[in-house]
């Protein structure tokens, strides 16, 4: 009986949430997609193969048991689908929000490759775990029995959320340290509204307070409280910093007033969106109104700062991208929606200076494509005159991130590093050179997406776990 309510992809076509139209979304942080219609998640669910071997689990990180609560939320039995999603997934709305679905779960679905259109899988992840929300189906955080034991986390990015809530639930005491006024990291400060609103990421905060988890805000490791000292106050440490260190241009011109970089950008701009009197916002100095931008990447970042732009109410937005738009490294979903908006790409184009000791404009190189690398994608070479002057008021260095260097950062010995800068730990542990000392997500693997800080985040709290238990069974002994 309950297959009948599936497979009804030959019939029921794909139907995303309501998109609000471009001129209208373009001119706030809001997120720019409705809520699905509990009749219309359960239609789109309902096109599910449910196929033996669902590439869509397989290919997402967490192993998402996605074709089960596909099929609960067809059957309208919603809490069970959200029971489901919740078990391998800490925070299942904001994948259902950020994840760039087209690469993983939709991008590998056995109906996609059969030419029906994907499951709108994100769309009813996250419908699932609002729902959740308002219908009270989230319980808070209640450890069966409390632990002695203490673990600090540095970090309150989605690596060492999800690693705190983890430990939480097994009843340890837990102690999370950041550098920011707010926790969340990159989920709070550097993806912007229209992608992520911040209420969702404060629900998620406010439970794992109400649990028991401690947070210290505005800690900045080595200079408020050294390494040793948080090291020693806990049983096992974990770093979950993420990395934060912008990739940077060695090009003539580079330090003129008026060229930033991405991370300082997007924060001001979602401190303003939460109220606070931000400085380098009010002077202009971090505000594109008015201004012609030019953003330089390819990248989900480079992405969300165009969209900024445009709602900050720049004169003109445009995004340089040495590759073409086959080769960049965004998500396909997020270039159309930045078009839709009034971004210009300019593709196959890379910056060579900058004009201007206040910036006033960008040296453009026009490039093609040549013969592959390493990894098979083509590399972009320079076309031989073809250079010109792009105008700037404001330049937007979205190039990616690498770790700072936390050994000399916070002044600790014996942490040991990668050639990458990347923290050195165990594959399947996550344990580092220094005894109870883990690690876990970008800090680790370098700059990656949520999903897989998550679930490092995750694997990392289970190790503890068991290193934890470890201890305690030798000191019984």
């Amino acid at each position: 009986m309950a297959g009948q309510k599936m497979l009804k992809f030959i019939n029921v076509e794909r139907d995303m949430p309501e998109k609000r139209v471009p001129n209208l979304r373009n001119k706030d942080f809001d997120e720019i997609y409705a809520q699905y219609a509990t009749d219309k998640a359960a239609e789109q669910a309902s096109r599910c193969s449910q196929c033996g071997v669902p590439y869509c689990q397989s290919h997402c990180p967490l192993q998402n048991n996605i074709p089960d609560w596909l099929r609960l939320t067809a059957e309208g039995r919603l809490e069970e689908a959200y029971e489901l999603s919740q078990a391998t997934n800490t925070f299942p709305e904001i994948c259902g929000r950020i994840c760039p679905q087209d690469r993983l779960c939709e991008g590998n679905c056995v109906i996609e490759q059969s030419g029906h259109g994907t499951v709108t899988i994100g769309a009813v992840e996250k419908y699932i775990t609002d729902t959740a929300f308002q219908e009270g189906w989230v319980k808070p955080i209640r450890p069966h029995a409390e632990r002695l034991e203490s673990v600090g986390i540095i970090g309150a990015g989605p690596g060492g959320l999800a690693a705190a809530d983890m430990l939480r639930r097994q009843g340890v005491q837990v102690t999370v340290y950041d550098r920011y006024d707010r926790g969340g990291g990159l989920l709070t400060y550097g993806i912007p509204g229209f992608k992520l609103e911040k209420d969702i990421v404060m629900q998620r905060m406010a439970q794992l307070e109400d649990g028991g988890v401690e947070f210290v805000m505005n800690c900045n490791v080595g200079e408020d409280l050294t390494f040793d000292a948080i090291r020693g106050k806990h049983d096992a440490l974990l770093i979950a910093t993420g990395v934060y260190k912008t990739r940077d241009l060695d090009l003539d011109g580079n330090e003129a007033d008026g060229i930033v970089r991405a991370i300082d950008y997007l924060t001001a701009s979602n401190r303003v969106s939460f109220g606070d009197v931000v400085e380098e916002y009010e002077s202009g100095e971090l505000n594109a109104a008015g201004k012609r931008v030019v953003v330089i990447g390819g990248g989900d970042t480079a992405m969300d700062c165009v969209r900024t732009a445009i709602r900050q109410g720049a004169e003109s937005v445009k995004c340089l991208y040495r590759r073409d738009r086959a080769n960049m490294p965004g998500s396909q979903r997020e270039v159309q929606n930045a078009e839709e908006e009034g971004v210009e790409f300019v593709w196959l184009s890379a910056p060579a200076g900058f004009e201007g000791d206040a910036v006033t404009g960008v040296n453009v190189q026009k490039m093609r494509l040549g013969a592959p690398d390493a990894t098979g994608r083509q590399m972009p070479e320079l076309i031989a005159g073809a250079d010109y002057v792009e105008p700037a008021d404001l330049v937007v260095k979205a190039l990616g991130f690498e770790p700072e260097d936390l050994p000399a950062l916070w002044g600790v010995e014996g942490l040991e590093v990668t050639r990458w800068g990347t923290i050195k730990a165990e594959f399947t542990t996550g344990q580092t050179s220094l005894e109870g000392v883990f690690a876990a997500g970008d800090i680790v693997r370098g700059a990656s997406l949520v999903v897989w800080a998550i679930k490092d985040g995750r694997d990392a709290a289970e190790a503890i776990l068991s290193y934890l238990n470890q201890v305690e069974a030798v000191a019984a002994e």
